[in-house]
């Protein structure tokens, strides 16, 4: 599904990411985890064009789509729900799902299935949603892409502990329905309750990966890598 090798990137003459290596199959749910700033977001931005890759390839369902740009990306198959939220603030829900729809199994219907919340509030506009219901309403619309894959940076980041709730149990229905997912979060208890796979990096390198069984069984790699 991605597949993601030697990635170099990074912002003017900084260089962030050296040699990243990371791989989605389908229906597969992998974390990318780390402090701050080692370079999971801009790992992130290279895969959907946001960044340009310096070197090493981007393979999204076996084409080559390193740096293309990210409504190539979009078309190719992946849904983004970026850090912030980032929905449209002029737009209401209803809105801001058509605005990325395509046809497929995900409908508007389905996300009202999935989040109750945004059915209720669907004439509201985005900046008069909560932060809660912002982040629902930025996974229903990558959902509504139909995407292939589903990628969430930060996917609870800021959000209430009962809302938080709401978000694990949205990505477990969805890799119970067979979604593959790309997540970054700190909450590696929660994260290693619904993952398959999990990708640790530290200064731009990839200096762990593994299983959850693996990482549960090796409490030193979130002891080195993840503990503030």
């Amino acid at each position: 599904m991605l597949d993601v090798s030697g990635l170099e990137a990074g912002y003017g003459e900084s260089q962030i990411l050296f040699g990243i290596d990371l791989h989605v199959q389908a229906g597969e749910v992998v974390t990318l985890l780390g402090r701050n700033g080692m370079g999971k977001t801009t790992t992130i931005k290279s895969i959907f064009g946001l960044v340009k890759p310096r070197a090493g390839r981007i393979m999204i369902g076996g084409k080559d789509l390193t740096g293309v740009e990210p409504h190539r990306i979009a078309m190719a198959g992946l849904g983004y729900v970026p850090e912030g939220r980032q929905i449209f603030p002029t737009l209401n829900v209803e809105e801001n799902l058509r605005a990325t729809a395509r046809p497929g199994k995900w409908t508007i219907a389905r996300i009202y299935d999935l989040f109750p919340r945004l059915e209720e509030r669907r004439r509201n506009m985005g900046d008069q949603l909560s932060g809660g219901e912002q982040q629902m309403l930025a996974i229903g619309r990558a959902l509504m892409i139909n995407p292939q894959l589903v990628v969430l940076d930060e996917a609870t980041e800021g959000l209430a502990p009962l809302i938080r709730a709401d978000i694990w149990a949205c990505l477990k229905r969805l890799k119970d329905e067979g979604e593959a997912i790309l997540v970054i979060d700190k909450n590696v208890d929660a994260l290693t309750r619904i993952a398959d796979h999990h990708v640790v990096i530290e200064k731009g390198c990839v200096v762990w990966s593994g299983t959850t069984r693996e990482i549960l069984a090796t409490p030193e790699v979130k002891d080195r890598f993840l503990h503030v």
